[in-house]
């Protein structure tokens, strides 16, 4: 499981709590002018009732109390933050299995896919498509439901070998009545990096940004002997 805190949600926060406590600041300031003001220009023969200004004390202290416990909570999510940034950068140099139709082709190294069918199909077509939408590569797909692999070593249908880049695979099976079954699919890549977009922490895999939820596994890369 993955935080949802993000870095704007932190700053936010942050901000909002500190702009109450200068308000409160001010406001307690400006109370105690008028307190003591008053308090000068009171007739001592007829001295002021009290318990008002008391009671203005007592909601000063509970408004205080509840920005301290804001000001904790602030620390609390910059904390799971760093935890977040810090689990992240412990992807960094390894192969990863995460949930997504998109995936990262290094020119060389041959991608796992894997894919599932809803309900048995009766037809199924694995296409791989590039940066443009163009299908590089087409095979038959498993017509069975459940999980089923693939390995593409990068080679396209014409033969010649795929450049590097960003593919999309697509599965596309229909049942006996023509309809479309659905499908996930699961792609394989190594993380290069992290990257905060709009405040959410995603691991880099080529040029791709990969949300931490979407990770199934991780391993070490794989040592020629």
């Amino acid at each position: 499981m993955t935080s949802d805190v993000t870095l704007n949600t932190v700053v936010n926060q942050t901000q909002k709590t500190a702009n109450a406590q200068a308000s409160l600041s001010k406001d307690f300031d400006q109370f105690l002018t008028l307190l003591t003001t008053q308090l000068q220009n009171q007739d001592p023969l007829n001295p002021m009732d009290s318990a008002e200004f008391t009671n203005q004390l007592v909601q000063f202290s509970q408004v205080e109390q509840a920005i301290n416990a804001n000001q904790k909570l602030d620390s609390l999510l910059s904390l799971q933050l760093s935890n977040a940034a810090g689990m992240a950068l412990g992807y960094v140099g390894l192969d990863i299995s995460y949930l997504s139709s998109e995936m990262n082709y290094d020119g060389a190294t041959p991608i796992k896919v894997s894919y599932s069918l809803e309900s048995t199909a009766a037809t199924s077509k694995i296409n791989i498509l590039n940066a443009d939408g163009t299908v590089v590569y087409s095979a038959d797909g498993s017509k069975d439901p459940g999980k089923h692999d693939l390995t593409w070593d990068g080679k396209m249908s014409n033969g010649l070998n795929a450049p590097a880049g960003t593919y999309t695979v697509r599965i596309d099976a229909l049942d006996s009545d023509n309809k479309t079954i659905k499908t996930t699919s699961v792609v394989t890549g190594r993380v290069r990096g992290i990257e905060t977009q709009n405040g959410v922490i995603n691991l880099l895999v080529g040029d791709r940004a990969v949300p931490m939820a979407n990770v199934i596994n991780a391993s070490q890369p794989a040592t020629n002997a």
